[in-house]
Parts: structure tokens; sequence; C-alpha cells
């Protein structure tokens, strides 16, 4: 049967491949967000620092200041099964490194492999996805699939409560991630399986465009552009570095349980599982992107500082998080659609990815290294606040990028991210 005979794929079978795709990155979610509920464990029981608990946290975003230059390139060349596969396999190899040994450069080796493939999976995934919802519901599969990894990170955040008795060391909580990791592999077999049939019985789409660097286009982009990059680094450094070590502070410095502090993370995660898509459309219809952007911003301001000074209720500044964790990252990643041409996206987004891994590796590390300056422990909570007042910094200059994105959008230079809604039809 020729290919244009071939009835495509139906919307069950469809629907099947997303979820199998998204399977893989649920693992890899889980296995990324592992640390953080032992970093206490790894402090007491292998004599870690927190610089080192940084470091194991940094050294996955490294190796992707790279990956994404060539990432993108890697699923062109061989396909979006065999790059789920290959990917997916080192994230699994990485999980299994990390639990090996206590060695801190063992472990440190371990999260490298995973951070090797876990990035250059999500493009992978993505690129699947495009594949098998170009000019049908896409938007909305990639709100299914959001919403399925996020729950690997908000299992692995809650991890202290469900696997209670794991956690009296640090190495069974690590092997439960490892056991998450095969995610990672199984539903990369299962959708290889699917793409084969589906190529020998249905017309199948071709992949969309990854998030792959071409340097020449680099220099091509605009003002807005660089705004939007530079708001992008310092909102997820105020994010990801935190809950590195934010139930280790919430033990040590508002003596909450590990499940307590796990729970209370997860708030984050849950909050933009179901209000990222609900904010995306929000801002669809009101335009304002730069001014919500700035709200977005200015909630991350008194947050840190909330938790590290005062005695309020740990849930109203994680609240505050979760909406600015929701409202940021719906509007500022369709923004840069407005602002580059379609044949550029791949090299805008890729980009955007590279600078924030370079964020994400320089905070954890800088936050580690002022956690260990200033003695943070539970005998001395106060040490803690030097972090918590770099965090509150990035809040600030979220919300001058914020603004200047705004200024420059409603001058002669702008690009509609103030006026453009559904309404429009622009």
């Amino acid at each position: 049967m020729t290919e244009a005979a071939r009835p495509e794929p139906s919307r069950v079978y469809r629907w099947i491949v997303l979820f199998v795709v998204s399977l893989t990155m649920f693992g890899n979610y889980y296995v990324y967000d592992c640390i953080a509920p032992i970093a206490d464990l790894l402090v007491k029981q292998l004599g870690f620092s927190d610089a080192n608990i940084g470091l194991l946290q940094a050294i996955y975003s490294i190796p992707n200041v790279f990956m994404v230059l060539i990432g993108g390139y890697v699923v062109d060349r061989i396909g979006t099964r065999k790059g789920i596969f290959i990917f997916g396999t080192l994230c699994l190899l990485g999980s299994i490194l990390t639990v090996l040994s206590g060695r801190l450069g063992l472990m440190a080796a371990g999260r490298l492999v995973f951070g090797l493939g876990a990035e250059s999976l999500i493009v992978a995934v993505t690129t699947a996805i495009a594949k098998w919802f170009r000019g049908k519901e896409l938007s909305f599969a990639f709100g299914i699939n959001l919403t399925i990894s996020r729950l690997g990170t908000w299992l692995a955040q809650n991890s202290p409560t469900w696997a209670h008795s794991a956690y009296t060391n640090w190495r069974s909580p690590l092997v439960i991630s490892v056991l998450f990791a095969t995610f990672c592999v199984t539903g990369a077999v299962v959708y290889w399986a699917m793409e084969v049939y589906a190529e020998k019985h249905f017309a199948v789409g071709q992949a969309g465009s990854t998030d792959k660097v071409v340097l020449k286009d680099i220099f091509k982009f605009g003002v807005s552009y660089w705004y939007i990059v530079a708001l992008c680094i310092v909102f997820y450094s105020a994010i990801f570095p935190f809950e590195t070590f934010a139930i280790k502070f919430f033990m040590d410095a508002h003596g909450t349980s590990r499940q307590l502090g796990g729970f209370l993370v997860s708030i984050l995660t849950a909050f933009t599982m179901f209000g990222t898509p609900a904010f995306g459309l929000f801002a669809d219809r009101m335009g304002k992107r730069a001014l919500l952007m700035m709200f977005g911003s200015m909630l991350l301001i008194p947050v840190y500082l909330m938790m590290a000074y005062t005695n309020v209720t740990l849930y109203v500044p994680m609240a505050m998080m979760g909406v600015a964790f929701s409202l940021i990252p719906a509007v500022m990643w369709p923004s840069v659609a407005y602002i580059v041409d379609q044949s550029k996206l791949g090299t805008a987004y890729g980009l955007m990815t590279m600078i924030q891994n370079i964020g994400l590796a320089g905070l954890n590390l800088l936050v580690g290294w002022a956690n260990d300056y200033g003695h943070a422990s539970a005998q001395n909570p106060t040490g803690y606040r030097l972090g918590m007042w770099i965090f509150s910094c990035l809040g600030f200059l979220g919300v001058l990028f914020s603004f200047l994105l705004r200024q420059r959008e409603l001058g002669p230079h702008g690009h509609g991210l103030e006026t453009i809604t559904t309404k429009t039809g622009a």
C-alpha cells in the first residue's frame, strides 16, 4: 500500500502513543528531583556539604549547555524512536551509576550521564509529539505530556510520605529512582514498536522542528527576545536551585518533617500541572504578556525573605511561588513565537534552553556555597539567609527585565506581545 493510500492513525492510537512517550518523561522527571529529599541524609551519612549537593544538581545542567547544540541534530539524523531509546537508556544508566557508591565523584558522574540523556530525551519526545499531532490537537497534547511528566516530579517530592520507610538511609530512595528510570526505557521500547507498526499501516507525519541552535541566526534576534532570555535565566534560577535545598531548609529552619517539606515543595508542581494551561489561555485572551510576566516576577521577591525572616505559615509563600511558576512559563515560552521568525524558532528555543542551563548550574553551585559560607544547619538556621537573599534578588531582576520588555513592546519596535489576543485574530 502506498503512503498516500494509507489511512491516518486513529485518534485512540495517537493518544496511546502520547501516553507511552510521556511515560519516558515521567521517569525522567522523577530521577531529576530525587536528590532534594535526601539532601540532609547526604550531609549526615556521607558527610557531604551543601556545595556538594549543589554540584549533584548543577552537573546535570552542565552537559546540556552543549547537548542542546547537537541534540536536535541527532534526533533529526537517527529518527525519533532511536533517539528516545538511546537517550532514555542514558537516563537509566545515569540513575544506576548514582546509586552504586556513596563517593561524590561516582554520584556526580551518574548525574552527568543522566543529564546527557535527560534534556535530549525531552527534545526527542517533543519531536515525536509534533510528528503525531501536527495539525491536530498539538497544544493540548503538549499540555497532557507536561502534566504526566510533572507527575513524576510530584511523586519524587512526596516520596518521603509514600516511601517513608526508605528514608532511613540515602541509598534506598535512589534505588526507587532507578525503578522509575526504567520507564525511560520501557516507554521507548513500546514507542519503537508502535512507530514501526504505524509506518507499515498508517500515513504518519514528519517530525517537528527540534530545539537546535543555528549559530548564525543568533545575531538576527531582536532586543525583545534577549529580554525574554534574561527573564528566563533569572526566573528558572530562582526556582529550581531553591527546590534543590528547600526540603533541607524547611527541616532545619522551620522544623518541618521530611514528609511535610516534600509536600510543601510539591505545591509548586501541583500549581504548574493545572495552572500553566489556565494562565496560557488567559494570556491568549487578555494579551498584556510582558505585564503578566512582571506580575509573576514581583510575586517572587518577598517569598524567600518571608521564609527566611518570618514564621508565617509556609503555605503562603509556596502558594505565591506556585502562581509565579505557573504564570511566567505559560506566557514566556509562547511569547518567543511572536517575536522570532517561524523558521528560526528551533534556534531561539534551543538558545534559551542552553542559557537557562548555564543559570541553573551556576545558581546551584552558588547557593550551595552560600549555605556552607553561612554554616547553614538546624543549629544555625540563619545561615540560609544569604541564599534566600540571592533568590530574592533574582526576583528583582525578573521585574526589571519584564519592565524593559514591556517598554520595548509598547514602542515602535514592538511585536504585539501586549496587544495580540485570540479575539483580534492576529
